[in-house]
């Protein structure tokens, strides 16, 4: 199959999966560039500063010994169960792989304008396993992260202050929930690879539904001017 015949028989699956990265890549650019103007846009980035502000405030304390390990227990957990989670649904992908030529003719009963090459959906169910491969990375090093927080957040600020300080603590901490974003975002975008077993014009659709539901969820709530009260004054 020459370079022409391969366009026109994938060219339509082609472009839609282009034209699906393409509108993420580009709806991220724009969060990257709101952020870079307003810090507390996102949700992730008031997360990355109330981090920040934690860790100085649990290691400046020092008193606090139960809450940073309650609170990184939760995280660790949450991260344990997204990771486990992918490895079940590597499993099922990898079990549908074995059914192709039984499902075909169902999965593409919707497909009118994409191939229905056998060869192809392995490609599709290919990269859902690529997907859900870099969604267990993510979360087992979310974990890791989390693990290594745990014991450096205990460290009293008068000791080994130039090695384990508390911006290399919060450091390490917005790692780990930089890696659990990427590990969600992985998630996310199983949406339009799973709409693409039915056909390229569904993965456009679930492409452009799943950037409104990012774009209102990733928004960090704005508070109106009355939402702020003022502290009482003594007199």
């Amino acid at each position: 199959m020459d370079y022409r015949q391969l366009l026109t028989t994938f060219g339509n699956d082609l472009a839609a999966f282009a034209g699906s990265v393409l509108l993420l890549l580009l709806y991220h650019r724009f969060l990257a560039f709101k952020v870079k103007r307003n810090p507390a846009y996102t949700v992730q980035s008031v997360n990355v500063i109330a981090r920040t502000a934690w860790v100085h405030a649990i290691m400046q304390d020092g008193k606090l010994d139960v809450l940073p390990v309650q609170t990184l227990r939760n995280s660790t957990m949450a991260a344990t169960f997204l990771a486990s989670t992918s490895v079940l649904l590597i499993m099922g992908t990898m079990s549908l792989s074995g059914q192709a030529d039984k499902l075909d003719s169902s999965w593409h009963a919707l497909n009118v304008l994409g191939a229905k090459h056998a060869a192809l959906w392995q490609i599709k169910l290919l990269l859902i396993l690529i997907d859900l491969f870099f969604a267990f990375f993510c979360f087992s090093m979310s974990v890791r992260l989390f693990n290594h927080v745990g014991y450096m957040i205990n460290v009293p600020p008068t000791k080994s202050r130039r090695i384990i300080s508390p911006a290399h603590v919060a450091a390490n901490l917005n790692q780990a929930g930089y890696f659990f974003s990427i590990g969600m975002r992985s998630y996310h975008f199983l949406m339009p690879l799973v709409f693409w077993l039915f056909g390229p014009h569904f993965m456009l659709a679930g492409t452009l539904g799943l950037i409104l539901v990012l774009y209102y969820v990733d928004r960090a709530p704005k508070l109106a001017e009355t939402d702020y009260e003022e502290e009482p004054r003594e007199e």
